[in-house]
């Protein structure tokens, strides 16, 4: 019988199983694989980006890392308008801000107690202004959530490089933050320090304070404890990508890139990688710079929130206040670009079968179909016991596309290793794309491929995986997959992979399932 004929016996004979079942006692979900995330970082992942807003001094001095000397009356905005920073945040799509409260040179956009160095000594509002107050009713105005960045370093408190004058005066400060402007759901630190300075940072203590007074927060560091550095300020991830993750390997300020890249997959440790660049070149606005395209962008997106991780964009204010034109224009088209890709999945109305579900096939708590949902929340999951896992995929009709869709049940647990996806040309099945970790979000490009039957297939896994979504697009954007350029090799893992047909797994997979 020739391999198209028998696809079709399988799709329509095992889709009819599920009504006879219907009525079966509920089955409990499969046990999850530790480490989980917490509810905090749990709602941090789903948000998938964030709007970072480097602004002071530093704006208005043309400057990256200011002295600390430079005089409050700098800070001189003719037009701050924190509403428009939420506004762009979310029309962008971003779905929190997280402001530098305070930098490194030590000046605080709030009118903290514990310095002179604030808002409160500029003319800025006649001294009375405050940018934290400003931006936290923005944000919840727009419905988003809000983080802070206060700077360890300061190169302006006197009493900086006395180890625990400092850290009470810290402990202070950040005290100020999480007690005045409502709930925050981020908390963004570094480990720099000032250059002779004998400075030791009570980082534990910090955390224990952080939690204890804002419990929706989440904490970024090199090390978490909720969120840890991907290593790089490029906003890329490794192709492999773990959230499991060992804190005891690295110290805040010392890491080891690959490790912080990629994770562990023996880790003890929930600590996903969040993923920080700038549209520009520097962190803060400078007249001469000028942003980064849509297309560029839109890589980022594919390396960072396509690889398991958030992104923090950073989109500096000018000196006016204000989000530059230039910038948002540039974050206009990055968003039509997303949801132009991102709004057709051409798996949507497919049929979906797969080699084994658990409470039988039957069973539509965990059936295959559950993929087609947008959701982490329904799934398919296997019979217990498996050492190969297979789902087909039915498109109804031949279809091209160049992108992969991929999501798990993080609150079960990262637990998929390996997998591959084919595609069925001339009645043999050809690998399109091989890839390594799934998480919260996979995405994947290749060339331009059609057909109408798909399978993917999970070659290795922590425990029985779990598959929450499956999707293909069409991006026609990205210039190495798009349709132009469909002929040509594609990069998988840094390593150029041409379609390979195998017979053997083609004839084999089928009388499987």
């Amino acid at each position: 019988m020739k391999m198209a004929a028998i696809l079709l016996v399988l799709l329509v004979r095992i889709p009819c199983a599920y009504g006879v079942a219907a009525s079966a006692a509920s089955m409990p979900p499969p046990l999850p694989v530790l480490p989980v995330p917490s509810y905090a970082q749990l709602q941090w992942q789903v948000s998938e980006m964030a709007l970072f807003l480097h602004f002071g001094p530093n704006t208005f001095t043309d400057s990256e890392w200011g002295s600390g000397r430079a005089d409050p009356a700098v800070f001189a905005p003719s037009a701050l308008d924190a509403g428009q920073w939420a506004r762009v945040a979310a029309a962008g799509g971003f779905k929190r801000v997280v402001l530098t409260a305070k930098h490194h040179d030590g000046f605080c956009l709030w009118p903290s107690a514990l310095t002179n160095y604030s808002v409160a000594a500029s003319p800025w509002k006649g001294g009375a202004g405050d940018v934290v107050s400003e931006l936290s009713t923005a944000a919840r105005a727009e419905g988003i959530g809000f983080g802070l960045y206060l700077s360890p370093w300061d190169r302006h408190e006197p009493v900086y490089g006395d180890t625990v004058a400092y850290n009470e005066h810290y402990m202070g400060q950040m005290t100020e933050l999480l007690t005045r402007y409502g709930d925050v759901e981020e908390v963004w630190l570094d480990g720099a320090k000032g250059e002779g300075k004998d400075m030791d940072y009570m980082f534990d203590a910090w955390f224990a304070l952080i939690h204890q007074l804002q419990k929706k927060v989440v904490i970024f560091s090199d090390t978490g404890p909720d969120t840890r550095w991907v290593g790089d300020e490029a906003g890329v991830a490794g192709h492999t990508c773990w959230s499991p993750f060992n804190k005891s390997m690295v110290t805040i300020g010392h890491i080891i890139p690959e490790y912080s890249r990629s994770g562990d997959r023996f880790g003890q440790d929930w600590v996903p990688a969040e993923c920080d660049v700038s549209i520009r070149p520097g962190w803060f606005w400078h007249a001469s710079e000028k942003p980064k395209n849509a297309t560029t962008l839109l890589d980022i997106y594919y390396k960072s929130v396509g690889r398991n991780c958030l992104l923090i964009l950073n989109v500096p204010p000018n000196s006016s206040g204000l989000i530059s034109a230039e910038d948002m224009q540039v974050l206009q088209e990055f968003t039509e670009i997303r949801q132009t890709i991102f709004s057709q999945n051409f798996a949507a109305n497919a049929t979906v079968t797969a080699s084994t579900v658990r409470g039988g096939l039957g069973n539509p708590q965990f059936a295959p179909s559950n993929v087609l949902q947008e959701s982490i929340y329904s799934y398919w999951a296997p019979e217990e016991g498996q050492t190969s896992w297979e789902m087909l995929f039915d498109l109804r009709q031949s279809t091209s596309f160049n992108v992969l869709q991929l999501q798990e049940p993080i609150q079960m647990g990262q637990r998929t290793i390996k997998f591959h996806v084919e595609i069925l040309v001339d009645e043999l099945w050809q690998t399109i794309v091989e890839g390594t970790t799934i998480g919260y979000k996979r995405l994947l490009q290749f060339p331009v491929v059609e057909g109408q039957f798909l399978k993917l297939s999970v070659d290795s896994a922590r425990a029985d995986p779990l598959i929450s979504f499956f999707g293909i697009f069409i991006d026609p954007f990205s210039v190495t997959y798009s349709l132009e350029n469909h002929d040509k090799p594609f990069l998988v893992n840094s390593e150029v992979i041409m379609l390979r047909t195998d017979h053997s797994s083609g004839n084999k997979s089928t009388a499987t399932m």
